[in-house]
């Protein structure tokens, strides 16, 4: 079973690392949260393409779609 921290002891926890290592802390965080954005986008497009193959959508020029969005 999995035990969970909480935000709290997380940063309680931060407070007590060297700023080098609070540094090396928040540099991986946001590698880590890049990767995570990306991973989620690629998955996106992946079930936009499948939507197309399968014909649930269809393509749609820029002004299509604004009139779609206005309307």
């Amino acid at each position: 079973m999995e035990s969970r921290v909480t935000f709290g002891e997380v940063l309680e926890a931060t407070d007590k690392l060297s700023l080098e290592e609070q540094e090396t802390l928040v540099s991986t965080l946001h590698r880590r949260m890049i990767e995570r954005r990306r991973a989620e986008l690629a998955k996106d497009i992946q079930d936009a393409r499948l939507e197309f193959e399968q014909g649930r959508c269809r393509a749609a020029t820029p002004s299509e779609l604004m009139k779609e969005i206005s309307s």
